[in-house]
């Protein structure tokens, strides 16, 4: 009776384990006619899900050799090929990665889904000239105009991006800003002072963020602060100095000063950063036949760039209000308007067409046209999730413009993070890009949709997203080559006044480059006030190995603050021998694919090395002189104020776990507007 019992049971237990091998993993270790689950089958299963595990706490190197030991047992097992792909792919090694996820599609494994990874992840690594200035972009949505017979804005005139991924559109017609999300829904609306807004035209945030805005009708500029709450007006109806007559477009330089384009004057008038007039100009001279209808103006690199609208080009002055001459030929534009800055470019509403301009030549590419005779567009601006908004006045319309690419392909969806230590209830981290790894900001809970195999979960909520977050870690690197002894006091400095800035918010690392990497430090902020290169243990070495330096910084930042970043602090030379261990594409990838930004501070006033130069400018990183006249306590500003698309939300899952044992599917979806993107993983219950 014992022994039939004893059968009966380690029969349970087989079909139990055959069960439970169908549902994580296929048994590729088992013949065609085997009924029963193989020895290798079991071991298999407890290898991928401590990978799982060990991949959602960030140990990418970990989950590798625990995926690597899965396949081992069952060797060419498709699920465990994804989530190896997956973790090449957090550690920056995407050409493993795109190996593993090619050996899993070519066995008929993911999908549509697995091979719009492997396209988008194989377009990244290569440099294209689709990602210059010369891009076409479609119409990808609309904001709505009207609630049922009510208008919700009238003749949109100007649009200004917000870092949150929501716009403020002036609204000429009905008087007012209105600031929409990133579905068109209406969050904000500023109407003025008491005697409200009258006929705006443009708005640009200052440096120090407030918002200024023309009002033509007025003859004045309106200053708000950066919620929309009235200061002051600048200027007065005149032809005097600082007088305006039917103020149009404005713009800002690097002093502060803003510039504005005085229609009924034909000319622009200049004011300091307190509103103060400083000067005008663009009157007919010896030298300059005149402006005779002034529309949008530009500063860049303290170049002037002025439309106008009955000669169809644009002028160029210096900033004292010198001609220097013409940047596009006369007549070449129909009837340009809104001018801005993008990037080192200009882009131009130009009718019904959206222009792009290349300061260094005049050279011109249509990005995009709205192919309707009544239209007449007066702003194109790019927003923060890489898209063209566009106002167009006549047919009283924003429309959002996109990359037809970017339209086809849909968003790039991860999901980063499962936390599951309270399931049912689960937590999930999930990060949205485009294309080409530009974060998606600004999204909503009506923007994601969960479901466990295929079925909607229950109780969806977000949490938050990591672009509001106003705290970040950084990894500090000093290079300790031969040639860093002339900048020990440079070092001094870069270091405190970072830290300093910082006011004992986040975590600070110090990493030094010797012969090999050296952890120094690692804590508060606050214990850095006093820092000093004597206290550095890391001796002078005459070959440092940057590479190497980079991974150890970047591994003690995967966990860190969602905002995070490693700080180079360095003469700017590197040796021979700087990137041996680690390539610089892989190094980027690793920073990239775990949003973490590679910034310079550079201790002489000059060129980084070319390697430096490629990690800094494709890791949304910057250059920064120690002693550069604005300091270095705006470093953390821009640290802190990088967009990022990761977004935390939470569910309740209806699922069985089998005592923590069987492996969990999830599917997101994101969507927004006519773009949409989806990402499938799955996790594992904790062990009962």
């Amino acid at each position: 009776m014992m022994k039939k019992c004893i059968v009966t049971f380690a029969a349970a237990l087989m079909l139990g384990a055959s069960v439970f091998a169908q549902t994580n993993l296929q048994d590729t270790a088992r013949g065609e006619d085997d009924t029963m689950r193989s020895a290798n089958s079991g071991f298999a299963e407890d290898e991928f899900r401590r990978g799982v595990q060990s991949f959602y706490r960030g140990n990418y190197n970990e989950s590798v050799l625990e995926f690597e030991k899965a396949l081992s047992f069952l060797p060419g097992e498709n699920r465990i090929l994804e989530w190896l792909g997956k973790a090449y792919y957090m550690s920056g090694i995407e050409g493993a990665a795109l190996q593993q996820w090619n050996f899993a599609k070519d066995q008929g494994w993911g999908g549509l889904l697995l091979k719009n990874k492997i396209e988008i992840v194989g377009d990244r690594r290569i440099t294209d000239t689709e990602y210059g200035f010369a891009q076409r972009y479609t119409e990808a949505g609309s904001f709505p105009r009207a609630n049922g017979k009510s208008l919700i804005y009238s003749q949109p005139i100007s649009v200004l991006p917000n870092d949150d991924g929501s716009v403020w559109v002036v609204a000429y017609g009905s008087n007012e800003l209105v600031r929409f999300d990133v579905n068109g829904i209406v969050l904000d609306r500023v109407r003025g002072p008491l005697e409200g807004l009258d006929r705006p035209v443009d708005i640009i945030r200052l440096r120090n963020g407030n918002l200024l805005v023309t009002e033509s009708a007025r003859d004045c500029l309106t200053l708000f602060d950066r919620k929309g709450s009235y200061i002051k007006h600048i200027g007065k109806k005149g032809r005097g100095e600082g007088d305006l007559i039917g103020p149009q477009y404005i713009a800002e330089d690097s002093y502060g000063n803003i510039y504005v384009t005085d229609f009924g004057n034909n000319r622009v008038v200049v004011f300091d950063p307190d509103g103060e007039p400083l000067l005008h100009f663009g009157e007919k001279s010896a030298s300059f036949e005149g402006l005779r209808s002034p529309t949008g103006i530009a500063v860049l690199d303290d170049r002037v760039f002025v439309a106008d609208s009955v000669k169809g080009t644009i002028f160029e002055f210096d900033r004292s209000g010198n001609y220097m001459g013409l940047l596009v030929e006369k007549k070449t534009l129909v009837r340009p308007e809104s001018l801005k800055t993008w990037g080192s470019y200009l882009i131009l509403a130009d009718m019904n067409r959206v222009l792009t301009i290349d300061t260094s030549n005049g050279a011109m590419y249509e990005n995009a046209t709205t192919g309707k005779a009544s239209s007449c567009i007066t702003s194109a601006v790019s927003d923060r999730n890489g898209n063209i908004v566009v106002t167009d006045f006549k047919a009283n319309e924003i429309y959002i413009m996109s990359k037809m690419t970017e339209l086809v392909g849909g968003f790039f969806v991860q999901v980063e993070r499962v936390f599951s230590d309270s399931f049912p209830k689960v937590t999930l981290e999930v990060k949205v890009e485009n294309r080409r790894r530009q974060p998606i900001v600004g999204l909503n809970q009506n923007n994601f949709l969960i479901t466990e195999n295929k079925r909607p979960v229950a109780d969806m909520t977000l949490l938050g997203s990591a672009n509001n977050n106003d705290v970040a870690d950084v990894t500090f690197l000093i290079d300790r080559s031969y040639d860093m002894k002339n900048y020990e006091e440079q070092v001094n400095v870069a270091v405190r006044e970072i830290a300093g800035s910082m006011q004992g918010r986040g975590n600070v690392q110090i990493i030094t480059l010797g012969a090999v990497p050296v952890s120094e430090f690692s804590g508060s902020p606050r214990n850095l006030s006093d820092f000093s290169v004597k206290a550095l243990k890391a001796p002078y070495a005459g070959e440092v190995s940057v590479d190497l330096g980079i991974r150890l910084a970047a591994n003690s930042l995967v966990n860190g603050e969602k905002k995070r970043s490693i700080i180079y602090v360095s003469s700017g030379n590197v040796g021979q021998n700087a990137f041996t261990k680690y390539s610089l594409s892989d190094l980027m990838a690793y920073l990239n694919n775990n949003a973490i930004s590679f910034n310079t501070v550079l201790l002489r006033n000059g060129a980084s090395a070319d390697e430096i130069s490629y990690m800094t400018a494709n890791t949304t990183g910057k250059e920064y002189y120690v002693y550069r006249p604005e300091g270095l306590s705006s470093v953390m500003d821009d640290i802190i104020s990088a967009p990022s698309g990761l977004y935390q939300l939470s569910y309740t899952s209806s699922l069985g776990t089998e005592y923590g044992r069987k492996y969990l599917p999830v599917e997101v979806e994101t969507y927004l507007l006519n773009r949409s993107g989806r990402d499938e993983t799955g996790y594992f219950a904790p062990l009962q």
